[in-house]
C-alpha cells in the first residue's frame, strides 16, 4: 500500500519545514535534469545538421554525373578519344596543355619528324607538329623509367648488380656497371638519367619490380593512367623494338608528371654526377657520369632570354636524334620542349633553338 508524503515525513522523522525543503530540492533537481536533457537533445540535433551539411558540401556536391571525356565507364579516364573532337579539348584536363592537331607550323618549319613546345603555366601549346604520331623514343624512354622508379622504388636501397645488365645491345650507352657492384638505387637512377646508362636502367627495373618484364608492365600502366594513349613500352631503356613507341604529346605528359618529384628536378638540372660504390670484391669505385645534353656540355647555347633547366636525350638509328627538356624564361616560367627524330645532332640543337625562340 502506497503511503502519502505526510506519512513518509512522519516515518522518516522530518519536520514539516525540513520535509518541504527536501521536496523543493527534488523539484529543482528534476527541473535541472529536464533542462539538461533538452540541451543535450538540441546539441545532438545541431550535430546531425552539421554532419549533413559537411557531407553535402564536401562529398555530395562532388558526386556529379561524370561526362565525357571523364566518363566513368570509359578506360583511362575517358581520354582514349579526346583528340577526335575539338569540343572536348578543354575538358581533357584543366591543368594540362591540350590540342587536337598541329599548332603554329606556318610560322616555324622544322625538318624533325615531330616537335612541340608547351607553356606549363598558361597550359598552352605554342607549337605542335605531328605530336600524336607514334615514334621510337630512344633513351627518352628513361623519363618513364625514372617516373616509375620515383613512384615505386626506395632510393636508399643498396642494389647488387646482376647479369641482367648484360642483356643490352653491345656498344650502347652505359654507366659501365659490373656484375657484383653494389650501388644505391639513387646512384643508379642518376647514372641512368645523366649518362643515359642502359645497364643502370636494366638493373633499376629488376630491383624495383622484381624483373624487367614486371617493371615494363608498370611503365605501361603508368602511361595508361597518364592518358598516354599513343605509348607502349617493351623495355626500360629505349633500345629499338617495333612494339616500343610513344609520341611527343605523351612525352610531355610523362615529363610533366615526373616534374612533380624534387629528385627528378635535381637529376635533370645536373651536368654531371659523382658516385662512390664498391665492386664485387669490396673495393672502392669512384666515377663521374657526365651529361649527354649539349646545352650542359657547352656544345650548344640556348637563345637569348631562355634558360635550359634540363631534360633527356635519346639517339638510335631508328629514332634519330631526340631531345626533351624543360626550359624557363627570364621570369622563371617553365616550358617543356620535345623533338623526335632529327637527322643529326647539329640539326637537333639548331631546331630546338628555333623552337625555344618562340618563348617570349
Amino acid at each position: 500500500m502506497k503511503c502519502t508524503d505526510e506519512e513518509a515525513r512522519i516515518r522518516l522523522g522530518y519536520t514539516e519545514r525540513e520535509w518541504a525543503r527536501l521536496l523543493e530540492q527534488e523539484r529543482q533537481e528534476k527541473k535541472k535534469n529536464r533542462r539538461l536533457a533538452l540541451i543535450l537533445a538540441g546539441l545532438l540535433l545541431l550535430a546531425a545538421c552539421m554532419g549533413f551539411l559537411v557531407y553535402y558540401l564536401v562529398f555530395r556536391s562532388h558526386d556529379y554525373t561524370l561526362s565525357f571525356p571523364y566518363e566513368s565507364t570509359d578506360t583511362v579516364l575517358g581520354v582514349g578519344t579526346i583528340l577526335d573532337d575539338l569540343d572536348v579539348e578543354e575538358g581533357f584536363a584543366s591543368d594540362l596543355c591540350v590540342t587536337t592537331g598541329d599548332v603554329n607550323t606556318s610560322s616555324l618549319s622544322l625538318d624533325s619528324y615531330s616537335a612541340a613546345l608547351f607553356d606549363i603555366n598558361d597550359q598552352e601549346v605554342l607549337y605542335a607538329k605531328d605530336i600524336f604520331t607514334e615514334r621510337s623514343p630512344a633513351s627518352i624512354t628513361k623519363l618513364m623509367t625514372a617516373l616509375v622508379t620515383l613512384k615505386y622504388g626506395n632510393l636508399d636501397d643498396q642494389v647488387t648488380v646482376t647479369s641482367t645488365i648484360l642483356d643490352i645491345e653491345e656498344g650502347s650507352s652505359v654507366c659501365d656497371l659490373k656484375v657484383g657492384d653494389v650501388l644505391s638505387l639513387k646512384q643508379m637512377l642518376y647514372g641512368m638519367m645523366i649518362a643515359s646508362g642502359n645497364d643502370a636502367a636494366m638493373m633499376i627495373a629488376e630491383h624495383v619490380a622484381g624483373s624487367v618484364d614486371a617493371f615494363v608492365a608498370l611503365m605501361n600502366e603508368e602511361a595508361e593512367a597518364l592518358g598516354a594513349t599513343n605509348t607502349h613500352f617493351t623495355n626500360p631503356h629505349g633500345l629499338t623494338d617495333s612494339e616500343h613507341y610513344t609520341s611527343v604529346y605523351d612525352i610531355y605528359l610523362i615529363f610533366n608528371a615526373a616534374m612533380q618529384y624534387d629528385t627528378f628536378l635535381d637529376i635533370i638540372n645536373r651536368d654531371n654526377y659523382y658516385a662512390e660504390y664498391t665492386d664485387a670484391d669490396g673495393n672502392a669505385v669512384a666515377v663521374t657520369w657526365d651529361s649527354t645534353n649539349q646545352y650542359f656540355t657547352g656544345s650548344a647555347t640556348a637563345p637569348d632570354g631562355v634558360v635550359i633547366y634540363g631534360g633527356k636525350t635519346g639517339t638510335t638509328s631508328d629514332a634519330g636524334y631526340c631531345l626533351s627538356l624543360m626550359a624557363k624564361d627570364l621570369y622563371g616560367n617553365p616550358y617543356i620542349a620535345v623533338i623526335l627524330h632529327a637527322d643529326s645532332k647539329d640539326s637537333l640543337y639548331a631546331e630546338m633553338n628555333s623552337l625555344l625562340a618562340l618563348i617570349e
